[in-house]
């Protein structure tokens, strides 16, 4: 009997230890401008005030077609799609747009920041959203800073980067 509480301990010991490593995540070479720790809390924050506005677009093909039809604000891509292929276009759609754009190393986390279940390859913060109702303004406003912030921290990100 005191073997097996012995042997217990020492497997619970060898899992809490497993636990403390952190797992790496595969991250595509492409995935350039890559977000800080720091700058992604920042970016899913801002995601999360302006998903409860209804200022979010979620997935390639809304993120493309608000893309294309003009609309203004900062594009957040997941580094760790795969294939890759899905997601390749939206950097060149961006700066034909001229909108800054940043990736982010997770698309479960960009998922959960953007209030959806599902996991999201990329998604867009359009401040202000479509319609200019005061209800939708208030909402903005609790957001503005962070929104700012966020979009000329990727715009710097994005000047960096040379081609």
């Amino acid at each position: 009997m005191a073997k097996e509480k012995k042997e217990k301990k020492v497997k619970q010991e060898k899992m809490d230890v497993d636990s403390e490593v952190e797992t790496v995540r595969y991250v595509s070479p492409i995935a350039h401008p890559l977000a800080e720790k720091k700058f992604t809390k920042k970016i899913f924050k801002t995601i999360k005030k302006a998903g409860k506005a209804k200022h979010v677009r979620r997935g390639v093909k809304e993120v493309g077609k608000a893309l294309r039809k003009g609309e203004k604000g900062f594009v957040i891509i997941a580094g760790d799609i795969s294939p890759i292929d899905v997601v390749a276009h939206m950097p060149v759609l961006c700066e034909d747009s001229n909108v800054p754009y940043v990736f982010v190393s997770s698309k479960e986390e960009l998922g959960e920041a953007s209030l959806t279940k599902r996991p999201t390859s990329v998604a867009m913060v359009v401040f202000g959203g479509k319609s200019k109702d005061a209800k939708d303004a208030e909402a903005a406003a609790d957001y503005k800073e962070m929104y700012d912030e966020c979009y000329a921290q990727a715009k710097e990100l994005d000047e960096k980067l040379v081609y």
